[in-house]
């Protein structure tokens, strides 16, 4: 298959620019990541098509093997200013997709976006979303256009349950000091903190709160 413009800057991004996230580097090496370009975000056509697509990718998933995946959703005619607007458009985006949503919340994490094990669910779904964009001020996150990564929270339960988790986690964030001298401040372990603190990038305090709430 033919790449586009979009997928081979992606592939700069994450292989030849040494992304410290081992596991991106992996589904890169390997293929196993769908990248759909959608133009703006929180755009209501557009995201219809992008729930349409998810639901794909969780239907073609194959949770009985080890082998992971990673869903990328591009925005690539969005403009994004700041850090600030793009976390108000991410979740304007989240929003949106949750209330086309016609299935329940995800019954193994909580969808109380304040809860410590909050995860963001769809079609049943729960995912860990990675925000990234031109203008964030983390380098692992300076990705060629504005995206959102879709990893579904089963993927990190397989490599606690494989017993890799550590280790990877570690890696990651080592890789990540050396790139930009220090750890992302946001980055916990599920339950220690709601993870929705970490998806748009930006460092918030503990007084930040989520502008997404459940319906």
């Amino acid at each position: 298959m033919k790449k586009n413009t979009i997928q081979t800057d992606f592939e700069e991004f994450i292989l030849q620019q040494n992304h410290p996230c081992v596991m991106a580097q992996s589904v890169f090496n390997f293929e196993k990541a769908t990248i759909n370009d959608y133009k703006y975000l929180a755009h209501p056509t557009r995201s219809s098509e992008l729930l349409s697509d998810l639901e794909n990718y969780i239907q073609n998933y194959d949770f009985t093997t080890n082998e992971f995946k990673t869903f990328i959703a591009v925005f690539s005619e969005q403009n994004i200013p700041s850090e600030k607007d793009f976390e108000e458009k991410l979740w304007q985006q989240l929003s949106l997709l949750s209330s086309l949503d016609p299935l329940p919340w995800d019954d193994q994490v909580q969808s109380d976006p304040a809860h410590k094990e909050f995860s963001f669910s769809l079609l049943g779904k729960s995912f860990y979303l990675v925000g990234m964009h031109p203008k964030s001020s983390r380098l692992a996150r300076q990705s060629p256009y504005p995206a959102i990564v879709f990893n579904l929270h089963w993927q990190f339960e397989k490599l606690r349950e494989m017993g890799t988790y550590s280790y990877i986690r570690n890696k990651i964030r080592k890789r990540d000091k050396a790139l930009q001298g220090s750890i992302n401040p946001m980055l916990e372990d599920f339950g220690e903190n709601s993870e929705a603190r970490q998806y748009s990038g930006r460092a918030v305090d503990e007084s930040w709160k989520c502008p997404f709430h459940n319906q």
